[in-house]
């Protein structure tokens, strides 16, 4: 069997760092309750199945229902920004709603996360938007939805992606990059914590990462 490649402590470190130069990893505590809007039966189960994948890849869990918030990972797909003022509600989940979509129509994106937090740092919600542009038309939904769950598995920084890609292809089809695989498994050990800020977890995320490329080399 072919060694993942094993990302080095700095490389690691960049992918939890956000714009302003601070470090801060999180992961998810409770159990993950997707709901996904805009979509038809088969992309919702490719879109569900995508996500139960990263949630094993990771060694976490899900559930029916959360007990606070019903669903915590709510997935939006729509064809233009301004459908998602007329949400109700949604405005009141997503901080500054209506200035984010003035941003993100203006810059022609096609996704954005918004990520809500417990007292510990740890995610509490995750709100998925795609906009779905002529790129994503081309795109496999099984591409679209593991990409979207590989990116909201962790709070990834700015930069996550700029060494090593969301995903790969292998015998044809979309996979999580063995190497941010390695990334996810290691981010979820039982023995690392919900969330840091000390730039020092990137270290110990990075022994946990090189342990996990060794055995998968075996």
């Amino acid at each position: 069997m072919t060694q993942p490649a094993a990302p080095q402590p700095e490389e690691i470190t960049r992918m939890f760092t956000r714009a302003g130069g601070d470090y801060l990893f999180a992961r998810w505590a409770r159990p993950i309750v997707p709901v996904v809007f805009g979509v038809d039966d088969a992309t919702l189960a490719t879109v569900k199945a995508a996500i139960e994948a990263v949630v094993a890849l990771a060694g976490h869990r899900m559930a029916e229902t959360d007990p606070e918030l019903g669903a915590n990972l709510m997935i939006f797909f729509f064809r233009d920004w301004k459908e998602l003022l007329d949400v109700p509600g949604l405005d009141h989940l997503v901080e500054g709603l209506a200035g984010t979509v003035a941003r993100l129509d203006a810059a022609g994106a096609n996704q954005y996360r918004a990520f809500r937090f417990e007292k510990d740092g740890a995610i509490r919600a995750c709100f998925v938007f795609i906009r779905v542009d002529a790129a994503l038309d081309d795109t496999p939904a099984e591409t679209v939805a593991l990409s979207l769950a590989a990116r909201s598995i962790l709070f990834w920084g700015d930069q996550a992606f700029d060494r090593y890609p969301a995903l790969a292809e292998l015998d044809g089809a979309a996979v999580i990059h063995p190497a941010m695989a390695l990334v996810i498994r290691a981010a979820y050990d039982p023995s690392m914590p919900h969330s840091a800020r000390d730039p020092g977890h990137a270290l110990r995320l990075a022994a946990r990462v090189g342990l996990l490329s060794a055995e998968a080399g075996k």
